[in-house]
């Protein structure tokens, strides 16, 4: 045993606090988060406990360890942990993380958390301030995962709004047709004088509606070639830094990529038109599609192009749901004129590589919070309290 933890049982420190039923939460103005079996799903005007603690799936296939810093309020799909003595409520957290809440069934037609098996689960107390010390190191780490995952959100925002304002809703154009200054039309739109030159100042009729005058409309099989991805079970993957996609996103991780990034992946079967950005090389399963541009348009604006077709309405004829590419291939596609397709290219480049960076982090970081979350939780690492570095104390 390690030297001063307590050998106990969740039933001795704690109970499991049901939740209550609650109507509109999705999109309330209240200051509390909402939690369900799942993690937040809204937020409400009141809270149910008025202390951070942690919230424990009650119902559904899959059942998460989900934690609140906040007074916060729980449906009645799930749990949260009430103390029944003095302990850090984040340590509680990530020592719960380390059970398969989801092995508790309570037997119901519904698949539910027991909690007489979770009172039953041994747990090694340590003292408050190791308590503190072990989720200070693991609660870092997340807090940079979120930092880094609210950044890349951002930058992401920014390029589709670039994206949105030059090409979907013509800012630069409306701006000289209404008779501004070029240098407000800059200033308000953050653009240089040679980006504003580019755009012409007259919006004339076509089949899409108003467009700028001198730019194309063109089938999106003129602009880019939807390959297919290859098998690759996961049992013959080999473990590497290369992402494997299906349709969903990232499935898993290769030694071998088949094709070279930047890229896009776009969903075949089974979660048919989701429009994936990739930075780096990747393995795109027989699930998706990848693109392969045509006629020199820049990937960056084909990305944000793409996610603006309903590509999810062009199914094709199977009992599988799946991406009809013929259908997509005739879908029409607004062209600019290529110097400034190059200069959105040249704009968000920065963006898109920031933004894959920060998420590089994330997973480095993921990696490292994963590895000493149970040396930590079970007392094979210890924290010294003067400079919180990590003491490895294997022998």
């Amino acid at each position: 045993m390690t030297a001063g933890w307590q050998d106990k049982t969740w039933g001795e420190i704690a109970t499991l606090e049901y939740g209550k039923s609650l109507r509109d939460y999705i999109g309330s103005s209240g200051k509390f988060p909402v939690f369900g079996t799942n993690g937040q799903i809204g937020w409400h005007t009141e809270a149910l406990y008025e202390e951070p603690s942690v919230i424990v799936g009650r119902k559904g296939a899959y059942r998460g360890i989900h934690y609140s810093r906040t007074p916060f309020f729980v449906i009645d799909t799930a749990f949260y942990l009430k103390p029944k003595m003095n302990f850090d409520t984040k340590w509680a957290y990530y020592e719960l993380l380390t059970h398969d809440i989801n092995a508790m069934d309570s037997g119901s037609a519904i698949p539910s958390t027991s909690r007489d098996e979770f009172y039953s689960l041994d747990v090694r107390v340590p003292s408050i301030k190791e308590q503190r010390r072990i989720a200070h190191i693991l609660g870092t780490l997340d807090d940079k995962i979120e930092n880094n995952r609210k950044t890349a959100k951002t930058l992401e925002a920014m390029a589709q709004a670039i994206f949105k304002s030059w090409f979907v809703d013509f800012d630069p154009v409306r701006a000289k047709m209404a008779g501004e200054s070029p240098d407000s039309i800059c200033k308000r739109l953050k653009l240089t004088p040679e980006i504003l030159d580019l755009f012409p100042d007259r919006l004339v009729d076509s089949e899409l509606g108003e467009i700028p005058e001198g730019w194309g409309i063109s089938p999106l099989g003129d602009l880019i070639e939807l390959a297919y991805g290859k098998p690759l079970k996961a049992e013959n993957r080999t473990q590497g830094r290369v992402p494997v996609y299906g349709s969903n996103g990232i499935i898993g991780w290769h030694d071998v990529k088949l094709v070279n990034g930047p890229g896009i992946v776009v969903g075949r079967k089974g979660n048919p038109g989701t429009v994936i950005w990739v930075e780096g090389e990747f393995y795109p399963i027989d699930t998706t599609f990848y693109v392969i541009p045509k006629n020199g348009v820049g990937l960056r604006f084909l990305y944000h192009a793409l996610m603006r077709h309903d590509l999810t309405a062009l199914g094709a004829d199977s009992a599988v749901p799946g991406l009809n590419r013929n259908l997509a291939y005739i879908s029409k596609q607004l062209v600019p004129h290529a110097n400034l397709c190059t200069a959105f290219e040249n704009l968000t480049e920065i963006l898109f590589l920031t933004s894959n960076n920060l998420k590089k982090q994330s997973m480095d970081s993921i990696e490292i919070r994963d590895a000493l979350l149970p040396k930590l939780i079970s007392g094979d690492i210890r924290v010294q309290e003067s400079t919180l570095q990590i003491e490895d104390t294997l022998t």
